[in-house]
């Protein structure tokens, strides 16, 4: 899938499954690439990856789309709401990214800018990888570029109906953890909040239909990522690496003592 093709799947709330990677290891990324996923995102910001592992994961990602069943494009969790790290993913060859911790429609207006070349933004011309993708001209790079505004804070839920009016915005994405905490949780996944979580997860999907933009959310596996497309999201993130290693492990750990 091109970035074009992947920026016009979003807009048009097509139904997409992508896979969440953690930890610097292009090997491992290159693999997952090629499993025919139709996003792979690397986390720039809990994720174990520096900016020279954020250029050798696209890269992976890259290459095994070529090879696998369909191709995969490589998204940017990034660090903060700031041109920089913005500036640097895209730069890198990222089709697109998440960005943390958004309250407010001010807040998505500066990711917007800091994703996007004038007239419509401020993004720094350094196109480096993105261009052997997207070509040189800014205004193309501008369409093939996916900016998604994470929902996580007290505020960003409680100001969803105007993020997802804000011009140039995506799409919306759903970080469970903190947004459990942000509901009083004691922990991510604290039974007690299951209720007002669960209200405020289906808030999110109809507020971004009604306003005709993606939305999408981490899940913890391919069930739950399944249920949530049913649900009325139309894009859903897939554990993470990390996550599944360990799982993976202490199963067969488990299995060879017994």
């Amino acid at each position: 899938m091109s970035a074009n093709d992947f920026a016009l799947k979003v807009r048009a709330r097509e139904q997409l499954v992508g896979y969440w990677i953690t930890l610097d290891s292009p090997a491992a990324a290159e693999r997952i690439g090629r499993l025919g996923y139709d996003y792979v995102v690397l986390d720039g910001q809990h994720g174990l990856i520096g900016y020279r592992g954020l250029v050798t994961g696209l890269l992976a990602i890259d290459a095994g789309s070529s090879i696998g069943p369909r191709a995969s494009v490589g998204l940017v969790r990034v660090e903060a709401n700031d041109p920089t790290p913005i500036g640097r993913a895209l730069d890198a060859g990222a089709t697109g990214v998440i960005v943390p911790l958004v309250d407010t429609a001010d807040d998505v207006a500066r990711a917007v800018r800091a994703a996007k070349y004038p007239p419509a933004g401020a993004r720094s011309f350094g196109p480096m990888r993105a261009a052997l993708r997207i070509g040189p001209v800014p205004a193309d790079s501008n369409e093939a570029t996916v900016v998604l505004a994470m929902i996580e804070t007290p505020l960003g839920l409680r100001n969803v109906a105007e993020i997802c009016a804000t011009p140039g915005l995506d799409g919306v994405y759903v970080g469970p953890s903190d947004l459990s905490l942000a509901l009083g949780a004691k922990f991510p996944g604290d039974p007690e909040v299951d209720g007002p979580f669960e209200e405020a997860v289906e808030l999110i999907a109809r507020t971004a239909r009604e306003a005709g933009v993606a939305a999408g959310i981490h899940t913890f596996d391919g069930e739950a990522a399944k249920r949530r497309l049913a649900q009325g999201y139309t894009f859903a993130t897939v554990a993470s690496d990390l996550s599944h290693l360990e799982a993976a492990a202490a199963a067969h750990l488990t299995t060879a003592r017994s």
